[in-house]
């Protein structure tokens, strides 16, 4: 199967999760999305992303995104392994774990890259806008945690970027200056971009984040 690219449909499926069955589309309703698997439950790197992403809920919630694991372990095991995270992270998961024990999903999502290993899923991320098209995919090797704040800033950028004619910078975070996409001509910036800007070169134009008071 080809791999999942960025525009493309994030594929449905129905899956027994930690918070009962769900149809993922359905699921994820008009909300944004992040789907990310892990190569087994039991395992302390995973132990420390699931405990973490927990701690974040507030930070998911206000900016409308649905979170959803998946290792291709069964209920059983995750129900058990859920409390070791909530006891070990000082936390609560909240949100549903995938039982992928076919590997039905990790195999429509590409989750498994057989030279790393023929079994267990890599560290992948989708995120997936409300148009249930794919924003934003990213691949950890199993021994690399996920840094968090970093999908945080990626999906800030997202849904700036969908609604304003800016793209981010380099290094970019929530606040700080855009740049403005080379198809808005000068004339037009004045109109879209009330709080000015600054033109370094013709194609490197900077403005305050748009959507800021």
């Amino acid at each position: 199967m080809a791999a999942l690219r960025l525009g493309d449909e994030a594929p449905n499926f129905k899956a027994q999760t930690t918070e009962g069955e769900i149809d993922f589309h359905n699921w994820l309703g008009d909300s944004w999305g992040v789907l990310f698997s892990h190569p087994a439950d039991y395992t302390p790197v995973c132990t420390t992303e699931l405990g973490t992403v927990a701690k974040y809920t507030d930070e998911f919630n206000k900016r409308n995104v649905k979170v959803a694991a998946l290792s291709v372990d069964g209920l059983e095991s995750h129900h058990g392994w859920i409390k070791d995270i909530n006891e070990t992270q000082n936390t609560t998961v909240n949100f549903p774990i995938i039982a992928d024990e076919d590997r039905k999903v990790s195999e429509l999502y590409d989750m498994i890259h057989p030279n790393a290993d023929s079994q267990l899923t890599v560290r992948s991320v989708f995120v997936i806008g409300p148009d249930k098209s794919i924003k934003l995919t990213i691949t950890y090797p199993a021994s690399t945690g996920r840094n968090f704040d970093e999908l945080l800033r990626v999906i800030d950028s997202l849904q700036l970027t969908a609604y304003h004619k800016v793209a981010t910078p380099a290094n970019w975070n929530e606040g700080e200056d855009c740049v403005i996409v080379p198809s808005v001509t000068n004339e037009e910036i004045p109109q879209l971009f009330p709080k000015g800007h600054k033109e370094i070169k013709p194609y490197l134009r900077m403005t305050p984040q748009p959507n800021l008071n």
